[in-house]
C-alpha cells in the first residue's frame, strides 16, 4: 500500500513537470515521457529477474528492503532535479529499485496455499488499489502547493515503508526452501527458459504480455490524454485515479475472492480482460470527460485478471522456483515497458499533431482495446487446452 502510495503520488505532476520543462508543447512532452517510460522500462527488463533469483536463493526481505529504501532516495533526486536529464536519472534508478513487485508476489506465494493464493492475490491488490486511492488525489492537491512537493512526500512514504520492513516484516522463505542461485536464470532471456519448460505457460506468458502492452496506454498517455481532451488539470487527473482505485480496490477485496470461488479462475480471466477491453474503447472515443468517467467502473473489472492469472500460473511451478517465475514475468512486463511506451506516445503525438481528427486523438486507447481482445481470445483458446491437460508442477 505504500509502495503504490508513493508511486500515486507523483503521477498527476510528473508528465506536467515535463510538459513545462518542455515550454508547453503536448506533442513534445509525450514524446519525452516515451523515452522516460523505455528507459525505466529497460532497467525493470534487466533488474527484475536477477531481483527474482536473489530472493529464491537470499530469501525475500533484504530484497524488499532495499527496494523500499532505493525509491526513497530516488524520489529525493527527482524533487531536486533542475533538468529533464536529471528527471530521466531518476526514472532510471526507480526502474532498477522498484523491480521487486515480483519478489513481493513471491512473498505471497511463500505464504498461502494454491486453493487460497487467488484470494490473497486480491487482498494484496487491494492494499494497491488503497494506496491508488489516496495517492493520486493527494498528489493533486499537492501540486497545487508546489509541483516538487509531490516527490518529497513519495519519498517520505517509500523511507517509511523501508523502516516498516526493517522492523516488523519476517521473512518468508526458510532456508530448507531456498534455491541455488544461477546467472543463467538471473538474466533476462534466462528467465523466460523457466516459462518454455511448461508449454502452457508459454501461452500464459503471451496473454500476459498482451495484458501489459495494453496497460502502457495508461501508464503513458493518461495524463496528457485527459488534459489534452477534456482540460483536465493535475489535481482532476488526481481525483480521477483515486476513483479508479476506490473501484479497483472493491474489484479486488470484495469480489476477487467470491467470485474465482464461485466461477473459478478461468472464467475471471477471461471476464477480466473483457472487461478491459471494453473499458478502452469507452475511453477512446468518449467525447467528454463525464463519459470517459462512465468507463472508469467497467475499466476496473480488468482486475480479475491478474489475481485469477498468477494463481493459474504459480500453479504450475515448484516451491523453489516461485520467485524465477515472477522475474520472468516482470520481465514480460519490462518487455512491453520497453515497446508500449513509444507505441502509445508516438501515437498520441501523430494523432494530434497530424490526423487533428475529434475522435483519433483516443487512438491510444483503441490500439489498446484490440490487443486486450486478442487476449481474450488466447486466452479461450488456453482455457481449452488446459481441460484437457491439467497442469504438472515443476520441481
Amino acid at each position: 500500500m505504500l509502495d503504490m502510495l508513493a508511486l500515486g503520488v507523483i503521477i498527476p505532476v510528473l508528465p506536467k513537470l515535463i510538459e513545462q520543462f518542455e515550454g508547453g508543447d503536448t506533442a513534445r512532452a509525450a514524446e519525452v515521457i516515451g523515452v522516460f517510460g523505455t528507459s525505466w522500462a529497460v532497467m525493470q527488463f534487466l533488474a527484475s529477474p536477477v531481483l527474482g533469483a536473489l530472493s529464491d536463493r537470499f530469501g525475500r526481505r533484504p530484497i524488499i528492503l532495499l527496494s523500499n529504501l532505493g525509491l526513497g532516495l530516488d524520489y529525493i533526486l527527482m524533487a531536486l532535479a533542475p533538468t529533464v536529464g536529471w528527471l530521466w536519472v531518476g526514472r532510471i534508478v526507480s526502474g532498477v529499485t522498484s523491480a521487486s513487485i515480483g519478489t513481493a508476489f513471491a512473498y505471497v506465494a511463500d505464504v498461502t496455499t494454491p486453493e487460497t493464493r487467488a484470494r490473497s492475490y486480491g487482498i494484496m491488490g487491494a492494499a494497491f488499489g488503497i494506496g491508488f486511492i489516496v495517492g493520486p488525489a493527494l498528489g493533486g492537491v499537492l501540486t497545487s502547493i508546489s509541483p516538487r512537493l509531490p516527490f518529497w512526500i513519495s519519498a517520505s512514504f517509500s523511507l517509511t515503508n523501508f523502516c516498516y520492513g526493517l522492523f516488523i516484516l519476517p521473512e518468508s522463505l526458510p532456508h530448507s526452501r531456498r534455491g541455488v542461485f544461477s546467472w543463467a536464470r538471473a538474466n533476462p532471456v534466462g528467465s523466460l527458459k523457466l516459462l518454455r519448460a511448461h508449454p502452457q505457460l508459454m501461452r500464459f506468458a503471451a496473454i500476459h504480455f498482451l495484458y501489459n502492452l495494453a496497460h502502457q496506454s495508461l501508464a503513458t498517455v493518461f495524463v496528457l490524454y485527459s488534459g489534452y481532451r477534456y482540460g483536465w488539470t493535475p489535481t482532476d487527473v488526481g481525483w480521477a485515479l483515486a476513483s479508479v482505485g476506490v473501484f479497483f480496490a472493491i474489484i479486488q477485496a470484495g469480489l476477487v475472492g467470491r467470485l474465482v470461488a464461485r466461477f473459478g479462475e478461468w472464467r475471471m480471466l477471461v471476464t477480466g480482460l473483457s472487461c478491459g477491453a471494453v473499458g478502452m474503447a469507452i475511453y477512446g472515443i468518449a467525447p467528454t470527460g463525464l463519459l470517459f468517467a462512465a468507463g472508469i467502473p467497467i475499466m476496473s473489472m480488468w482486475g480479475f485478471y491478474g489475481p485469477s492469472a498468477q494463481g493459474l500460473m504459480t500453479r504450475r511451478v515448484g516451491p523453489t522456483e516461485q520467485g524465477k517465475l515472477q522475474g520472468a514475468l516482470s520481465s514480460i512486463m519490462g518487455i512491453t515497458g520497453i515497446v508500449g511506451p513509444g507505441l502509445f506516445t508516438l501515437t498520441f503525438s501523430t494523432a494530434i499533431r497530424t490526423w487533428k481528427h475529434p475522435y483519433l486523438v483516443g487512438a491510444p486507447y483503441l490500439l489498446a482495446s484490440v490487443l486486450l481482445w486478442a487476449g481474450v481470445l488466447l486466452a479461450l483458446g488456453v482455457a481449452t487446452e488446459a481441460r484437457t491437460s491439467p497442469p504438472r508442477p515443476l520441481t
